[in-house]
């Protein structure tokens, strides 16, 4: 947790800007997969609540016509892609194509012409068609939900803003399976990298109805 100590040291340094957060605006759902709503797998903390309030954000989001782009971590059968990120959590190997684990959550499910990302290490840009795609698309910001804020989330939010993409992270709808982490990070990617709100204030503040 920080203290306002902490706050009032950043804003002295400048930290912490605002951020115009203009259209067009696409979402990024970042590895909400069965094993990470699982606690006996990848889950826990908070995980299953950012699950549940991102069903709505997605349905707004649809509702809108924005881009939406969805990443799952998959390795090969054989584990041919082991890499660092699997070397320092060799479990994560287990998460391949037909695993269930490595599946969407049924309840965030793709809808055609939705972009589904596979990756294999925390960031959903590195190795992927990803920017390339958001792009094309004429994205300025970006909303990200997803688990684990500590993790893919920060790995994520921080390729977007150095590719030029202007993160908003959704607090409600992104979790880890510890509060320290989840907390600090939030603060962290508040002060250097992206605009942090709640589902609703986002909502509201991109001229949409809070569902």
């Amino acid at each position: 947790m920080t203290s306002n100590n902490d706050s009032a040291v950043y804003a002295a340094q400048g930290f912490g800007a605002q951020m115009q957060l203009k259209a067009p605006f696409g979402l990024l759902i970042v590895d909400l997969v069965n094993g990470f709503a699982d606690p006996a797998v990848f889950g826990g903390g908070n995980i299953r609540e950012a699950i549940d309030n991102t069903v709505p954000l997605l349905a707004a989001a649809r509702q809108a016509g924005w881009p939406i782009a969805h990443t799952r971590i998959v390795y090969a059968d054989d584990g041919s892609d082991h890499n660092v990120f699997s070397a320092k959590i060799p479990s994560m190997l287990t998460l391949t194509e037909q695993a269930p684990a490595s599946q969407i959550v049924a309840e965030l499910a793709p809808r055609q012409g939705e972009l589904v990302v596979r990756k294999n290490v925390a960031s959903a840009f590195f190795g992927t068609s990803l920017a390339a795609w958001l792009t094309y698309r004429g994205v300025h910001t970006l909303l990200v939900a997803g688990a684990v804020t500590s993790g893919c989330i920060r790995a994520s939010v921080v390729d977007a803003s150095q590719l030029g993409f202007v993160p908003l992270v959704i607090e409600d709808c992104v979790g880890d399976r510890a509060q320290g982490p989840h907390q600090a990070n939030l603060f962290d990617m508040q002060q250097k990298y992206a605009t942090v709100m709640k589902r609703d204030q986002a909502l509201a503040a991109l001229g949409l109805d809070a569902p």
